[in-house]
């Protein structure tokens, strides 16, 4: 009930002014909660200027001139039938720079509504769980209307997140935008509407898929497979379906979900506009432009114009089978500063097979990779201290740790550039002189990204630890290879021999400590620790021709399963 006595008042006694500012402090309360909300689920990373994505490939000035033409007058040309741009084509065939250059050039236009880059490497967006919601958020920041509708959607409804693709779109895409048109109080016309995706074949399904367990998921493949085929079944019906003036540019290699979206008689034929990169257009003219100019900048860097010369280029152009990955690679390996620029490019020539010689699209790039790499390897071993070590299996067990560990139908070619913490990958190969780290470190810079300092999480050992006199970065390689061996085993074929020479030298006792240790200290993963234990005994029953080693990995299992309980408690 209001009193009025000469100032109108509310039923708590309060001036209803007051009521009204109280009101509007916790609307804006929970409007900031509710976009706080929204940018907890979404990808960073994957924004087409994301720091992450720091000097990102991008097509060079003259080069893949018509491709970008066209797909910047589909664009530009806002009454077209279809609403939907694909572009297909094989890994390492510019799909990538491609979008970059369109995100730029749409940027500066002012009609980019949103870009999404997936990275297989990268977990924060090699999953479609933050596609919508990042999308959303860059359009909730063209319009406060718009942003508006997204904080109310997520205010009725925290658990959005959660929801079907298609469900997280109609509730941060489309009813908002509906809003906003609803509202009359906004020229539509000169809404930003470019929707950039990047890479939907490197969209992996569930977070969990990759999680550490003993049992091999078969089906890994199939369920990205789902995942991407949901993604484009939301944006049919959500985007296209509606009538909503978005213009959507996807890029992928043509794998089974948009192939089979775009065939004949599938769900997205009609409303399709189809660009395959690798089949329609000739790249030969944009990679010879691409390393004449590269190898000009480089002959004013070195005072010598004529280091190279036309016949060299157009070896390497031969040798890319329409590739733009294979120039890109030579050229980073070709220009690293501490290296001649004639001697490494002598050596790519001699490493590219001769005319008639190639059976493979990727034999050259192949053989680029395997080369640096071998280069890399024969560097290390010329140092009398690293005699006897294997550069290159230490090298894959540090990359499978740093990047994860790849499915086994996982193209070599689709990962170009991995990212290594130099300091962990120094101290696995006992690298202590800084001219020795740089010399090999130049040699795989143009495969690899190296970072300093290690960002990881020490999984098994603490920072401290006088029981094994090691440097963290030694402490951190050993304790992720304890930490990985199951999926070593499971991966790894016909390893008989090296399990037995890993018995011989004591390795099982080597792990028992390490575990102790971390049990010790309350470090010892309860997820992971039982499955751990439980594939080791059965890899040990399939371990048929090394009963000597069989016998002690099951005492070692035996004991770890005795010790498990134990470990779990939590210390008096």
């Amino acid at each position: 009930m209001t009193v009025n006595t000469g100032g109108e008042k509310s039923i708590d006694g309060m001036p209803t002014q007051f009521n009204f500012i109280k009101k509007m402090a916790i609307d804006v309360l929970l409007n900031c909660a509710g976009w706080s909300l929204l940018l907890k689920n979404i990808a960073p990373n994957a924004l087409h200027d994301s720091s992450a994505r720091y000097d990102a490939p991008k097509c060079d000035e003259d080069t893949r001139v018509e491709v970008t033409g066209e797909i910047m007058d589909w664009i530009q040309d806002r009454s077209p039938t279809q609403r939907l741009l694909c572009m297909t084509g094989a890994a390492g065939a510019g799909k990538s720079a491609l979008q970059q250059t369109i995100a730029e050039r749409c940027t500066g236009s002012d009609i980019l509504a949103a870009a999404f880059f997936f990275s297989s490497t990268d977990p924060t967006r090699n999953t479609a769980s933050a596609i919508v919601p990042t999308i959303a958020y860059q359009i909730g920041l063209k319009h406060l209307l718009f942003q508006s509708s997204i904080v109310a959607a997520v205010k009725h409804d925290p658990l959005i997140f959660s929801r079907s693709l298609k469900s997280q779109m109609e509730a941060l895409i489309v009813r908002p935008f509906e809003s906003l048109r609803r509202s009359n109080k906004f020229d539509i016309g000169t809404f930003p509407y470019v929707i950039l995706i990047d890479g939907l074949d490197e969209c992996s399904g569930s977070p969990s898929s990759t999680s550490n367990s003993i049992h091999i998921d078969i089906d890994v493949r199939r369920q990205a497979e789902d995942r991407q085929a949901e993604l484009l079944d939301a944006i049919k019906h959500c985007i296209l379906d509606n009538d909503l003036p978005f213009r959507l540019f996807i890029a992928s290699r043509p794998e089974w979900a948009i192939r089979t979206a775009l065939e004949p008689g599938g769900y997205l034929r009609q409303a399709t506009y189809l660009i395959r990169l690798s089949d329609e257009y000739d790249a030969s003219g944009d990679m010879r432009r691409y390393l004449q100019r590269r190898f000009e900048v480089i002959g004013l860097r070195i005072g010598n114009s004529l280091w190279f010369t036309e016949h060299d280029i157009e070896v390497l152009v031969n040798a890319a089978s329409g590739q733009f990955v294979y120039v890109a690679t030579v050229f980073k390996y070709i220009s690293e500063r501490r290296a001649s620029p004639a001697k490494r490019l002598k050596a790519v020539l001699d490493w590219t097979p001769h005319i008639g010689q190639t059976t493979r699209p990727f034999e050259s790039l192949d053989r680029l990779y395997a080369n640096i790499v071998l280069n890399a390897k024969s560097a290390y071993e010329a140092v009398d201290t690293h005699h006897g070590r294997d550069f290159l299996l230490l090298l894959s067990a540090h990359h499978m740790n740093a990047e994860g560990f790849p499915q086994p139908d996982t193209p070599l070619n689709q990962k170009v550039t991995v990212r290594i913490s130099a300091d962990v990958l120094s101290a696995l190969l006992r690298i202590e002189a800084e001219a020795e780290e740089d010399t090999l470190f130049s040699d795989l810079r143009s495969l690899m990204a190296f970072e300093k300092g290690d960002h990881g999480v020490l999984r098994l050992l603490p920072d401290a630890c006088e029981e094994i006199l090691l440097s963290y970065p030694h402490r951190v390689a050993f304790s992720e290879a304890v930490d990985d061996l199951t999926w070593f085993l499971r991966l790894a074929t016909a390893i008989d021999d090296e399990v037995a020479d890993f018995t011989h030298k004591d390795g099982w006792t080597k792990i028992d400590k390490v575990l102790s240790l971390a049990s010790h200290h309350s470090q010892l993963p309860e997820k992971w620790f039982p499955d751990w234990i439980k594939f080791l005994r059965r890899f040990a029953e399939n371990l048929t021709q090394q009963p000597e080693a069989v016998a002690i990995i099951n005492k070692f299992v035996e004991k770890w399963e005795c010790d498990a309980s134990g470990w779990r408690k939590p210390p008096h």
